[in-house]
């Protein structure tokens, strides 16, 4: 069995062809490029169990030989894909499973008479070897398409696999490369493209999951499996966010960064980082960004929306729904070019290098228990909770904004940590935190409408915004009720983790 490291690039056809004759490539390489015809059959039952075992069967034939390959388990991280290997040539263009079961491979039990051809890659590679610091790396650069029945789609794709050294370096490079001509990272496979096609299933977006973290777990590494988690969550969404395939997408996309942000500052003040400061503050940009246009999201949606439904002839509603309809667009047409920037990428590819080379949280205070280290972080975040409430002055907007932040990041830290402890303590606690955030939230968001109406005020809008004010300081004040009810049920809650 080997473990193929690789990073995945999606590239235009025009770029990969520019790419590929550029001189920086031959300056680097040391052995001459060659093109591969490779076509490849994907096998699988027809409920593809193969699939919901993250496991992928294939028979390639590459010229006159024929290779079966197995894939399993492994991971995704910041478009860095690690999976297990079993490779074995076979004589004809049929499966041999005596020979994948000699190579260490095994299919599940009862599966093999249930196989059938489920999709099919046909494409050329180019493929070159690179020296690139102290790595070598087979850079390989795809072209042709994914069929499955009359479905298909193209690829044109670069991968770069590690053949020996860090797969910092993978990073460098992709980094190297993005200088030259633009790409994006690839999070999804050729084989999970291939299995979108064969199912015609409706995409959806990814609600992202931690890790399950272990007591005798290292801090490094568990802080290194969560930061994993919060890029797979935000990279798997954008897509389906930049081709407006449903709203969720780009609501995904706003936690998963929200998330991270998290994850970084537990990373951050456990030992600090040149790289890792510089990366959290563009991350805080770019949640910036995708904030401004949540906010108009929510003030159409949930605001000017309802009020709009019960007065359906009033006029200088509809004018300012209009105009705020405007504005939204506007805003989300620049966080989509922010997240289709190459700057977005970059620091993706940057997020890579930093977690696999010498400034990543490796050694970070390894001797701590994980235990421990959670609860000091969960003790952190709540005191900060209760502090904000205790010094809470009337409806200090401010005050009240600043309370909503900590409630998040220990609302977070809990979704991260919390496993550790007892599950039936963890989600009473969750229950009363959630019901406070959620109150904190409609009152943030009535907040920001606020600031919003000031920008759409004029002479002919000021009766019509004086409508709306009135109607949201009415519900306001239903939340500041609520508010003060939810604060004494969770001040009155004790922490799980003592």
């Amino acid at each position: 069995m080997a473990i193929e490291t690789e990073l995945k690039l999606h590239i235009t056809p025009e770029n990969l062809l520019r790419l590929r004759r550029h001189p920086y490539l031959r300056s680097l390489a040391i052995t001459r490029a060659r093109t591969l015809k490779l076509y490849s059959i994907y096998y699988d039952t027809a409920d593809l169990e193969l699939r919901r075992r993250a496991m992928a069967l294939r028979l390639r034939r590459v010229g006159k030989r024929y290779l079966q390959t197995l894939k399993g388990g492994g991971e995704v991280s910041a478009g860095l894909h690690q999976r297990n290997e079993w490779e074995t040539s076979v004589p004809s263009e049929q499966l041999d499973f005596a020979l994948l079961k000699a190579a260490g491979g095994e299919l599940p039990h009862g599966m093999r008479n249930r196989l059938q051809p489920v999709f099919v890659t046909d494409f050329s590679r180019n493929v070159r070897m690179l020296k690139f610091g102290e790595a070598e790396i087979e850079l390989s650069m795809d072209s042709g398409e994914i069929r499955a029945g009359q479905a298909g789609c193209p690829i044109s794709e670069l991968e770069l696999e590690l053949k020996s050294g860090s797969p910092q370096q993978l990073f460098k490079l992709a980094l190297a490369l993005l200088d030259i001509v633009p790409m994006d990272v690839e999070h999804t496979s050729k084989a999970e493209y291939g299995y979108l096609l064969f199912s015609a299933a409706k995409p959806s977006a990814s609600k992202g999951r931690f890790p399950v973290l272990r007591k005798s777990q290292a801090v490094d590494s568990a802080l290194q499996s969560l930061i994993s988690a919060c890029l797979a969550h935000v990279q798997s969404n954008i897509p389906g966010a930049l081709l407006k395939l449903d709203e969720e997408y780009l609501h995904q996309v706003r936690v998963g960064l929200r998330r991270l942000r998290v994850a970084l500052a537990i990373a951050h003040r456990y030992r600090p980082d040149t790289e890792l400061a510089e990366l959290r503050v563009q991350v805080a940009r770019f949640g910036v960004e995708l904030g401004r246009s949540r906010e108009w999201d929510v003030f159409i949606t949930q605001t000017l929306a309802p009020i709009c439904t019960r007065l359906p002839e009033h006029e200088g509603l509809r004018e300012v729904l209009h105009a705020s309809a405007r504005e939204r667009q506007h805003q989300h047409a620049g966080m989509e070019n922010s997240l289709a920037s190459q700057d977005f990428q970059r620091l993706l590819l940057r997020f890579g290098a930093w977690m696999h080379g010498m400034q990543a949280i490796q050694g970070l205070r390894a001797e701590i228990p994980l235990e421990k280290f959670a609860i000091q972080v969960l003790e952190k975040r709540s005191k900060q909770v209760l502090r904000g409430g205790r010094e809470l002055s009337g409806e200090n907007a401010e005050q009240l904004h600043a309370l909503r932040i900590a409630c998040k990041k220990l609302r977070y830290s809990i979704e991260m940590l919390g496993g550790l402890f007892p599950e039936a303590k963890a989600d009473a606690y969750v229950a009363g935190l959630s019901e406070l955030q959620n109150i904190l939230g409609t009152l943030n968001d009535i907040a920001v409408a606020h600031r919003l109406l000031n920008g759409l005020d004029n002479a002919a809008r000021h009766d019509t915004l004086a409508l709306i004010r009135g109607w949201m300081e009415h519900d306001y004040a239903e939340r500041v009720t609520e508010f003060g009810q939810a604060w004494k049920q969770y001040a009155a809650l004790k922490g799980f983790w003592n």
